[in-house]
């Protein structure tokens, strides 16, 4: 089977338009998706940063949404030909953490979503027959179509926007999941979000659904605005004693921090923020050693790493979509859609902050 990609042929290059071929079908468990349209979510561009890791030549992409269009034999998955699915992270199953329900924690999620894929001959290759590196994300949905396990797959309702949905597999899962999984926030809780960025706006809409009163901190004033307009406090980055403002703008201090800068100075501020026992949640990898300020942790403050918002996909994403469709979780707000062949002028735009969350439409969608 032929068709178009999006290929990053070298970390410094920028992506083209080729091309591909699957050479297999779809095997016991797995589905071929027609894809609608795709997330780019900046997880995609650290490939570039990834200091090979993460093999290239490859097809990116997993934020994806599409239609099915062929299923493996054998096993029951619940989704068959012409269901409409959101594409979210690769798990094995198998594992104790996925058997506890906690996908995101699987024994193999480095092999499975960031460096090189399941273990098997090539079966996604370029026009000229050489391999591309497997299923970024269990997906590389940088494409025309996606070959996945089902297990990434989370069914939707055909009525729904399903070009505009691919974000709620990761992005959004992540920032939601955070507030409403690991921290549970609710009514009276108060949050503080270090970045206002796609993860981070998707963190305020949560919280304010959930009824957390929510301070948002960054350092671009549209990005505050936006914050703004979904429910949170601004405050600016730069702000003197940010600490002491943000313990004053949440009664003495946030119970929950969620930071998706990985910038060490801010994340001891916030720490310096939260009430005691108090919790700082981490989303971002950081690029260098975390050194803790005397006191951050004083008075039984914590602070962990949390993986795709501590999600079984299949059991947040409707709940993000109902509320979505009550009007209480407008992701819809940040979405700037590209043909997916303008996909290096959606990275530059990501890259400048110009779009908060570029999601790509297969040029046969876009025309």
């Amino acid at each position: 089977m032929r068709f178009q990609a999006a290929v990053l042929r070298s970390y410094d290059a920028p992506f083209t338009m080729e091309e591909v071929v699957l050479r297999t079908e779809p095997a016991v468990g797995e589905i071929l998706v027609e894809i609608a349209g795709t997330g780019m979510c900046r997880t995609d561009l650290a490939v570039r940063r990834s200091a090979g890791r993460s093999p290239v030549p490859a097809v990116l992409g997993h934020e994806g949404a599409g239609v099915v269009v062929r299923t493996g034999g054998g096993t029951d998955t619940g989704i068959g030909v012409g269901d409409h699915v959101v594409l979210s992270f690769d798990s094995c199953g198998r594992c104790p953490t996925c058997r506890g329900a906690a996908p995101a924690y699987c024994d193999s999620f480095a092999s499975l979503n960031l460096f090189g894929g399941r273990e098997e001959p090539p079966r996604f290759t370029d026009a000229s027959g050489d391999a591309l590196a497997p299923r970024w994300f269990g997906q590389s949905s940088f494409a025309e179509y996606a070959l996945v396990s089902a297990r990434n797959a989370v069914r939707v309702d055909p009525a729904l926007p399903l070009e505009l949905l691919g974000p709620l597999g990761c992005g959004s899962l992540t920032g939601a999941g955070a507030v409403l999984n690991t921290f549970g926030a609710g009514p009276g809780d108060t949050l503080v979000v270090l970045g206002a960025g796609a993860v981070g706006l998707t963190a305020v809409m949560a919280a304010t659904a959930a009824g957390a009163p929510t301070v948002a901190v960054d350092r671009h004033p549209e990005r505050l605005a936006a914050a703004e307009r979904f429910g949170a406090i601004p405050l600016p980055a730069a702000s003197s004693d940010l600490p002491g403002r943000i313990r004053r703008l949440t009664d003495g201090g946030a119970r929950y921090a969620l930071d998706t800068t990985a910038s060490p100075p801010l994340i001891n501020q916030a720490l310096h923020a939260l009430r005691p026992t108090g919790t700082l949640g981490l989303v971002a990898r950081l690029h260098g050693p975390l050194t803790l300020e005397p006191g951050a942790l004083d008075r039984g403050r914590s602070v962990r790493h949390i993986c795709e918002g501590d999600a079984v996909p299949s059991l947040l994403i409707p709940r993000l979509i109902g509320l979505w469709r009550a009007g209480r979780f407008p992701f819809e707000q940040l979405i700037h859609t590209y043909p997916l062949s303008d996909i290096n002028e959606a990275e530059r735009d990501c890259d400048a902050g110009r779009a908060v969350k570029p999601v790509l439409l297969p040029d046969r969608a876009s025309r």
